[in-house]
């Protein structure tokens, strides 16, 4: 007699035993540091081991190779052509790459929204003020209601000069999905280059880099792909990478047996272990093991849970956006009441007691004069982590 299948509940939980966590921890950050499954920790750690075991033959005659194949991979897992990716530390390393590249001439501009991340504003604050160009941001609604609204603030801002655009594909501080497919179409009307900044998006949605309208692509892996630290890619579309630049230059490297390609200089900065780059393929298969549409699903599912057990708790807790997978996949944010905090690093007092009384990791951040709570939910996370995290907080809610 055939077994029944298993239910969504043992799959996940099969799913959730990859990872290790000290006991007693509750861990909703994968939005900021994501740890990798068992299976990519044990493809790292094999190819650190190949790599210490005999060097010379590694990096002289294995690593074109293995760094193919792992390209190849990537590329095909984010539907775009290989001969466009490069292997970068992370999606910082990656977007200062790109602006090391894009010429800025005095007066022109540099679109972003106020919804980006911290580090890329200050990035393009610096490239500005250098070149004598113009910062430029454009203030999204918060709370966000519909594509038109973010397209007419990023057409607000802009200008004649407007040299280039730079959009989260899914925004860090407020965990939105923005409209980058209609935002990028009208910048590309208007001769604007595009930019999408997608650390986030990575594995948290599906990916055609083909499809979508951007000169360049920024990502990185160790966030929902949950690769290793250290991994990330740039994609540069063909019109621009002969004048793409590294900023780190070492040896570079040209592949034996073919011509030279603008990603040469890229691979060899230096002496360092490449195998955060080439266990990405074992990230990737650990995804797609349990189907990576299902486990999108499961995530998004786990985020809409935890925004529903949260608004439920007082009426001044409020959500960000609508209750649409077009605004938020895999990790939410809501709004909580009281003045959002002004120190650093760790920002919130109540942050830091969610950690020292409940071991709850979760980050609450300023956004303007909101205090959010931003929540991320991978395949280990489970429905008593979100009841968990709804107990605490409404416990140290309610003893201000």
């Amino acid at each position: 007699m055939p077994h029944p299948p298993p239910s969504p509940d043992t799959v996940w939980n099969d799913a959730a035993r990859h990872w290790s966590f000290p006991p007693g921890v509750t861990y909703l950050n994968h939005g900021s540091f994501g740890p990798s499954p068992e299976p990519v920790l044990a493809a790292f750690e094999s190819w650190t081991r190949r790599i210490e075991c005999e060097p010379m033959q590694f990096f002289l005659r294995d690593l074109e190779a293995a760094w193919t194949d792992a390209l190849h991979a990537l590329a095909r897992f984010v539907d775009a052509d290989p001969d466009g990716l490069i292997f970068v530390d992370n999606a910082t390393f990656a977007m200062n790459v790109v602006a090391a590249s894009v010429p800025l001439r005095r007066g022109d501009g540099v679109l972003l929204s106020d919804h980006e991340y911290g580090a890329v504003r200050r990035l393009w604050e610096t490239r500005c003020r250098e070149a004598g160009a113009q910062l430029q941001i454009a203030r999204l609604p918060c709370p966000i209601r519909s594509t038109d609204e973010v397209l007419e603030a990023f057409q607000r801002a802009a200008s004649r000069r407007t040299r280039l655009l730079v959009i989260s594909h899914v925004t860090s501080p407020t965990a939105l999905v923005l409209p980058v497919q209609a935002v990028g179409d009208w910048a590309r009307q208007r001769d604007i280059l595009v930019c999408i900044d997608g650390p986030h998006a990575l594995a948290m949605l599906p990916l055609s880099l083909k499809e979508l309208p951007c000169d360049f692509y920024t990502a990185s892996c160790h966030k929902w792909l949950s690769a290793p630290f250290g991994s990330g890619f740039l994609y540069v579309a063909q019109p621009h990478r002969r004048a793409v630049r590294p900023v780190v230059r070492s040896w570079g490297r040209s592949f034996r047996g073919r011509s030279p390609s603008w990603k040469d200089e890229f691979v060899w900065l230096g002496t360092r272990n490449p195998a955060a780059f080439l266990a990405v393929p074992a990230a990737i298969a650990f995804l797609e093991s349990w189907g990576a549409d299902a486990a999108r699903s499961r995530m998004h599912q786990l985020a809409r849970d935890a925004r529903k057990r949260l608004t439920a708790l007082r009426e001044d807790i409020r959500p960000i956006c609508p209750d649409d997978s077009t605004w938020y996949a895999a990790m939410c944010c809501v709004e909580l009441p009281g003045p959002p905090a002004r120190r650093e690093p760790l920002g919130d007092p109540l942050q830091e007691r969610l950690w020292e009384r409940f071991r709850i990791e979760v980050p609450l951040t300023r956004f303007g004069d909101r205090r959010l709570l931003r929540v991320s939910c991978h395949l280990y996370n489970r429905e008593a982590d979100l009841d968990r995290l709804a107990e605490a907080l409404s416990e140290l809610l309610t003893a201000r």
